[in-house]
């Protein structure tokens, strides 16, 4: 076994002469193991959070998307959907048409945005696992029917099957009614029944509502024209090579974005938050560090008469050194095995229990976490640099000082 390690090792686990340094010990050991343990449990509750938000946006944003780069709508190319749909890679595309409108049920109104979808979208989207009441039904008892979000819902009070107005304004038509022609409305009306609430989040359940295609392309007085086009990528195909045959077949005039693309600043604002909580946390660290940085010191100073027996038996600078050195860095590894396994146990707890829980009307019932392997590697990198500096300070700044010592003190 090597001398400066188990010289070390009977340091860190035997009793020491003074109490002092026993607690300074326990106390590094703790820190480390509680700031540790601290970043696997708050980076594994972030990846939890980021993985329900992105799941919750995945409903209203596709693999990809297609829209025109000038202009709101597009026409439909029945030659250019065939081409797109044998692409490899692609599971599905549907088209969608959105526009602003204004609902109305119990005398009360609301702008929202008004949703065209086909009869299959939802299977494509699966966006019938946010609907909490009622069902996603473009056709309830053969009539028109519509999704809307829980807060529309609230602010309409609405119920299943209540009657909804939909309004949205005449084509080339101004809003200002002529005198001279009173009769003539400057709004297509229409009628749906609502079939169910859908809950994601404040961003959308106040402000899309989902009708049929048909419906709202009639309101519009549109073809064949839509906003947007969205794709589906089957598993294990490159979505880089998926978007370049897209665009190959789109031609120039559109814009072929990406998941991330069209969530850009979402992305970068998780992103961000995670790392910024990771550096915060091993700033936390670092100060933790100097009670392991005071444990060396107290250990070197209680051990004086051991370091000068062991330069009276031919122990060199470098073994005297070593042996510190190793007992620091014992303490990173014992407080990091510790913090981890600790971290890990109630992950796991959190996970299968459910020991921290949303309030009622969450989309989840307790707080999600998820274990990266990646961010352990990170951990351990981060916390045995910061050891390694913590026990290379005092190890060389105090054994010099003890370099006189004789076998005689």
């Amino acid at each position: 076994m090597n001398l400066s390690f188990f010289v070390a090792r009977r340091y860190l686990f035997s009793r020491k002469s003074s109490n002092a340094v026993n607690i300074v010990t326990r106390i590094s050991l703790a820190c480390v193991c509680v700031v540790t343990a601290a970043l696997v449990i708050i980076l594994s509750a972030m990846n939890g959070l980021t993985g329900l938000v992105e799941s919750l946006y995945n409903n209203f944003h596709s693999d990809i998307r297609i829209t025109a780069e000038k202009g709101k709508v597009f026409h439909s190319d029945p030659d250019k959907v065939k081409r797109i749909k044998q692409i490899p890679g692609v599971a599905w595309y549907t088209e969608i048409i959105d526009e602003d409108g204004l609902i109305e049920s119990n005398d009360r109104q609301m702008n929202v945005v008004i949703r065209g979808v086909s009869d299959d979208y939802v299977k494509y989207t699966r966006f019938d696992t946010v609907v909490r009441e009622g069902t996603f039904d473009l056709h309830p008892n053969g009539l028109t029917g519509a999704v809307a979000g829980q807060e529309i819902g609230s602010v309409l009070a609405l119920s299943e099957l209540s009657q909804i107005k939909i309004y949205v304004p005449k084509r080339d038509r101004n809003l200002v009614v002529d005198m001279n022609n009173m009769d003539e409305k400057p709004f297509n009306e229409d009628v749906a029944f609502l079939s169910g609430l859908y809950f994601v989040s404040s961003d959308f359940d106040g402000k899309y509502i989902f009708l049929p295609a048909e419906t709202v392309r009639g309101l519009l007085e549109y073809t064949d024209e839509c906003t947007s086009a969205e794709i589906g990528i089957l598993p294990g195909f490159e979505e880089a090579e998926v978007i370049r045959q897209v665009k190959e077949v789109t031609g120039t005039g559109y814009k072929v974005q990406s998941r991330y693309e069209q969530n850009e600043v979402l992305y970068k604002t998780l992103k961000s938050e995670k790392m910024w909580t990771f550096f915060i946390l091993i700033f936390v660290l670092v100060i933790a560090t100097f009670n392991t940085i005071g444990s060396i010191t107290l250990l070197i100073i209680e051990k004086k008469k051991d370091i000068g027996i062991l330069w009276g038996m031919g122990a060199g600078e470098t073994l005297i050194r070593r042996i510190f050195f190793t007992e620091g860095v014992l303490i990173s590894v014992a407080g990091t095995v510790a913090g981890i396994s600790l971290g890990l146990l109630l992950c796991w707890l959190q996970k299968t229990f459910g020991l921290l829980r949303f309030g009622e009307g969450f989309v989840v019932s307790f707080y999600p976490v998820d274990v990266q392997i990646t961010d352990l590697l990170y951990i351990v990198l981060a916390v045995t640099a910061i050891g390694i500096l913590a026990a290379w300070y005092p190890v060389n700044v105090f054994t010099r000082k003890y370099q006189h010592i004789k076998l005689n003190n």
